[in-house]
């Protein structure tokens, strides 16, 4: 309902009525209109109701042992978007939200944050396996991979030009390698580990404020 009449017009009456439940069931499972789009973006992100955070994952732990810079960014690529295509809608609703409703801010805010966290646990992890290309910080490198993951993009690649949540990967990819590695280097992304490997995020895209369970990417 929040993708197809927007947050505003999604009341806890609406949603109760086409549950087929109760409106004290609906408010007691999720107390609030902005709670009930938290957990249905954590959902949606998550892609199931396992209480694992994102980053603890299987495909988390496949990325960190993966050689090749090449190998990290295909796993991380699927993720984002099986992701991405489940959540970007919903996403781009509370940002939405936040413009007229202050009580979604901190959603908004803290999806944000989460998306740059990922961001940053991406780059650490091409970091280990290739160079950036000179001039380029950590920190740039982690604003470059924060706004390719942006759900704005996702949505306007995927629903307005037509392309498939598969381009979107591979664009994903090319741009990362593009963007941030030092092409005299890395050969493809076929360079070995380069150290330890990256430290776990306790949040990135995977937990949300009062949810207490993982939600993504993105890709708040």
């Amino acid at each position: 309902m929040f993708l197809r009449s927007g947050y505003a017009a999604t009341t806890m009456r609406a949603v109760a009525r086409e549950a087929r439940v109760s409106v004290p069931t609906v408010e007691l499972d999720f107390g609030t209109k902005p709670q009930l789009l938290r957990a249905a973006i954590s959902f949606a992100i998550r892609g199931d109701a396992k209480p694992v955070p994102m980053l603890e994952r299987g495909w988390a732990l496949s990325a960190e042992r993966a050689r090749t810079t090449a190998d990290f960014l295909a796993i991380v690529r699927q993720v984002l978007v099986d992701a991405a295509a489940r959540s970007a809608g919903l996403v781009l609703a509370a940002f939405e939200a936040a413009d007229v409703d202050q009580s979604m801010r901190p959603l908004a805010e803290q999806l944000r944050t989460q998306r740059a966290e990922t961001a940053a646990w991406i780059v650490d992890g091409v970091r280990q396996r290739s160079s950036l290309r000179a001039g380029i910080s950590r920190k740039e490198a982690i604003d470059t991979v924060w706004l390719l993951m942006d759900p704005h993009g996702f949505r306007a690649l995927t629903r307005d030009r037509g392309w498939s949540p598969e381009q979107f990967g591979q664009w994903f990819v090319d741009g990362v390698s593009r963007l941030l590695l030092d092409q005299t280097r890395a050969s493809g992304g076929t360079d070995g580990p380069r150290s330890s490997p990256a430290p776990r995020l306790s949040q990135s895209i995977t937990h949300t404020e009062g949810d207490h369970e993982p939600v993504t990417a993105a890709a708040g």
